[in-house]
């Protein structure tokens, strides 16, 4: 039996005891590194004492389509046909699908590959390089082959970045549906506004014609010496500022119907066709008994954010995995010949293939940074998902304090009003009794004109804060969540590493 020589056996020998010593004492390590960000308890983030009454058993989530219970059948239409689509929902559907083709790429990154490719490749070696007959001689070779590649996914490395861009995709879909809540938030809004110009332009318009027509009485209180011209004057300025109130208003209205045909997606002359909207309903504001914890599930920015944790723990795991030891499978089966009719003979049968094991031993810091980067990528992510769940609060709360108080100004506006109507019904009984002027009556009626214009200011706030609060828990968007986001800081931390 023929022996190796002696330098190749020592060579076979000292390979495994290098690539050992290579292993124990030289390859990258994870020490020290480790996020520190830990989802928020949502139970501890405690609203009851808040919310107070508006806490209740019998409160549900909105529905989906929420703004049908503002009972206004125009207000229906134009979210509907904003929802078919618009600008805005383009934008965010194609991010969406961005997303979800990262996500197929990540799969497609992680499982077996294989391609066949054809090559000609002809050389001929100059005479004044190599002498015959290698020199001044062409000579062609001509390739047909199945190339296969496949990398084994040992440490879940791969998996994990499939995963993380699987979370990034969920998240990128509840964006997508979040700017569907915001297109018929901004909507419901704008048509308030316009709601709010018209009523404004009705109190100018008979606070101008109530000026007028005290103008009108002081130019005949003047004409037969009763009075001087103090009185016209103050009926020339009033009736000046209720025309630039009109013209207020009426701008108003020009720029509410531009905002709403724009988020329809159209042009200004869509906004022409939108009719003066109706006197809208706003129920007294109520939130579900589990409210803090089950908003988890129904506000996108939240179920988004988790997602996005869900996506960076994933992250952390890819990254760890690149500190392990990769091991790369490849061959290739084809065809081989020097003449290109020989090329499908028995003879030009080409196998090439093989196992392939790489370790990371000295990567200048590389691998430490990426995983300090994952690292920080997820306690961005915590950071980001415990923000908005304490917004989410918030703006819950804040709905409900609105409503409470505007019902309550609400309340004392009306009786300010009734009192008015009362005081300016009774003027005009007196004049009609010869018992008043005709400028008590007018002087009445001012009041009531201020009430009138304070009530609708308030009204269309409290239907802000009625759109508001349901914005506020989430719209009735049909979402799903990570199944939990409280056990990613340990799952993130103690996933085994060099």
């Amino acid at each position: 039996m023929t022996s190796l020589p002696r330098t190749r056996r020592w060579t076979a020998a000292a390979l495994p005891m290098a690539l050992f010593a290579a292993l124990a004492t030289g390859c990258a390590s994870t020490h020290g590194l480790a996020p520190s960000g830990a989802p928020a308890d949502a139970d501890a983030l405690s609203a009851r004492l808040t919310l107070g009454d508006a806490v209740s058993d019998q409160a549900t989530f909105p529905r989906q389509d929420w703004w049908t219970a503002l009972g206004d059948p125009q207000l229906d239409a134009l979210i509907n046909e904003a929802l078919r689509g618009t600008p805005s929902l383009d934008v965010a559907d194609a991010r969406m699908r961005q997303a979800q083709a990262q996500a197929g790429l990540a799969d497609a990154a992680r499982k077996p590959s294989l391609s066949a490719s054809a090559q000609y490749a002809g050389l001929r070696i100059p005479e004044t390089l190599a002498p015959e007959p290698l020199g001044g001689d062409y000579t062609g070779v001509g390739i047909v082959g199945l190339n296969f590649k496949h990398s084994f996914d040992l440490w879940g490395g791969h998996r994990a970045k499939w995963e993380a861009a699987i979370g990034q995709a969920r998240a990128a879909e509840v964006d997508a549906q979040a700017a569907r809540l915001t297109l018929s938030a901004q909507i419901g809004s704008a048509y308030v506004g316009l709601a709010q110009a018209f009523d404004a332009q009705d109190v100018a318009k008979a606070e101008q014609a109530r000026a007028q027509h005290l103008l009108a009485l002081g130019k005949q209180r003047v004409a037969a010496g009763l009075d001087n011209q103090t009185q016209v004057r103050v009926a020339e300025s009033a009736i000046a500022t209720a025309r630039q109130q009109e013209e207020a208003a009426s701008h108003q209205i020009e720029t509410q119907r531009h905002a709403l045909a724009a988020l329809l997606g159209q042009g200004p002359d869509r906004g022409l066709s939108i009719a003066r909207p109706t006197l809208l309903k706003t129920p007294a504001p109520a939130v579900p008994a589990l409210m803090s914890s089950e908003l988890l599930g129904h506000r996108p920015d939240v179920v988004a954010a988790r997602w996005r944790v869900d996506a960076a723990q994933h992250g952390i795991k890819a990254s760890k995995a690149e500190f392990y030891p990769t091991i790369n499978l490849s061959a290739m089966v084809g065809l081989a010949a020097g003449n290109l009719g020989d090329l499908f003979s028995s003879n030009a049968l080409l196998l090439q293939g093989g196992p392939a094991i790489s370790l990371p031993i000295f990567d200048g810091g590389r691998l430490r940074s990426q995983l300090a980067r994952s690292d920080a990528d997820y306690d961005l992510a915590v950071a980001q998902y415990n923000g908005s769940l304490s917004t989410a609060l918030r703006e819950v709360a804040d709905a409900v304090a609105s409503a409470r108080s505007l019902d309550a100004q609400i309340a004392d506006v009306t009786v300010a009003r009734d009192a008015a109507q009362q005081a300016w019904t009774l003027a005009g009984t007196r004049y009609r009794a010869g018992l008043g002027t005709q400028l008590d009556v007018l002087a009445a009626q001012r009041p009531l004109l201020q009430a009138d214009q304070q009530l609708a200011a308030l009204r269309a706030q409290r239907a802000l804060a009625a759109i508001e609060l349901n914005r506020a828990l989430g719209g009735g968007l049909p979402l799903t969540a990570p199944a939990s986001a409280t056990d990613a800081t340990a799952s993130a931390s103690t996933t085994s590493a060099p």
